[in-house]
């Protein structure tokens, strides 16, 4: 296992957090890849549920129950903007590992390119890619995974690549109703930048999950912790609220104060999964950090909080996921995932 673990534009304001947007290259990394994810809060690597777009955030929840699984992911963001997912997976009995193969991609579209003078030269278009190979073991009530991400940026006529990997534990009760997981995301580099200037830091994020399931009950809840490589540094004045209340002594804004709690609640993301039965369940989240950056002073609306559901048809597992920015700007999330072993059963079953 030595040998296993070695080996911009307008959406940025929607795929990065706080003062970590901006502050490095390829943020489209932190988009939820389904609507299962985006359902959660933005962030679901402490869910254990069977659904390939899981192990694509957290490598670790692989395992053979994954094997033969296709799924793909698609999302409509603002600004005709569009984004999706789509992977496979397998599962090796004589190497007792699991194995993912996937793409993670979004499309900006296509821009009007013009000259100073105001001349029309035409179109261009922009683009990011990240492919990405995963393996994953279990040892009893443990897993282990890795990704390595090869990462393409295509913006006009600049273009860049990166390499990243993920790295990701997870320990499951042996009623596997409890899970605690840790995962290092998109711990990587540039290999090629935009221009000749200096290397521009990969989005890590380091990230604790917790998630139980109880017996009796079809509440699945579950907290996360994200980008702790920047604990208590993510909340940041902001200047249009900060007018709202003026010093009456010296006329200047008074500066939000920040305490403990608000710090540690930056940091968290809420979710519930409410497992109504095998075929239907539903899954509400809460991302305080989304509330506060992009909630209006006067009108917070449900901005931060998510809601989706799933269910099965047939052979096929259907997700829908929403998540609320600001009034009257939702995301519509819809993923489908599916297992090739249950057409070869009905096949057989033909014969």
């Amino acid at each position: 296992m030595r040998k296993f673990f070695l080996p911009i534009f307008i959406f940025s304001a929607l795929s990065s957090f706080a003062q970590l947007g901006g502050s490095g290259v390829y943020n489209f990394l932190y988009l939820q890849p389904s609507a299962r994810i985006a359902a959660l809060g933005g962030n679901a690597i402490n869910n254990p549920s069977t659904d390939l777009h899981l192990a694509a955030v957290n490598p670790s929840l692989l395992n053979k129950n994954f094997h033969n699984q296709a799924a793909f992911s698609y999302v409509g963001y603002l600004a005709d903007i569009g984004a999706g997912y789509a992977g496979f997976t397998r599962h090796s009995d004589s190497l007792n590992m699991s194995f993912a193969g996937g793409i993670q991609f979004v499309n900006y579209g296509n821009f009007k390119r013009w000259a100073p003078d105001g001349t029309d030269l035409g179109t261009f278009s922009a683009g990011e890619y990240a492919l990405h190979a995963t393996a994953a073991r279990t040892y009893n009530q443990f897993q282990v995974g890795a990704s390595v991400k090869l990462i393409y940026s295509n913006l006009e006529s600049y273009n860049s690549l990166g390499i990243a990997s993920d790295l990701a534990a997870t320990w499951f009760s042996k009623n596997r109703l409890m899970v605690l997981t840790a995962v290092a995301s998109n711990v990587g580099t540039q290999i090629k930048t935009y221009t000749n200037a200096t290397r521009e830091e990969v989005p890590m994020n380091l990230q604790l999950g917790f998630s139980r399931k109880f017996e009796h009950n079809p509440l699945r809840i579950g907290i996360v912790a994200q980008h702790l490589e920047s604990a208590g540094k993510l909340l940041y004045q902001i200047q249009n609220r900060n007018n709202n209340n003026i010093d009456l002594e010296t006329g200047l804004p008074i500066q939000e104060d920040f305490g403990f709690l608000q710090h540690v609640m930056s940091h968290m993301i809420i979710n519930t999964e409410i497992v109504l039965s095998k075929n239907f369940n539903i899954r509400v989240g809460y991302n305080q950090l989304r509330r506060r950056e992009l909630a209006l002073t006067d009108r917070k609306g449900l901005s931060g909080y998510s809601w989706g559901f799933g269910i099965k048809i047939s052979k096929f597992q259907i997700h829908y996921g929403s998540g609320s920015y600001l009034i009257g700007r939702n995301t519509n999330h819809f993923s489908i995932v599916t297992n090739l072993n249950d057409f070869n059963k009905k096949s057989k079953q033909k014969q």
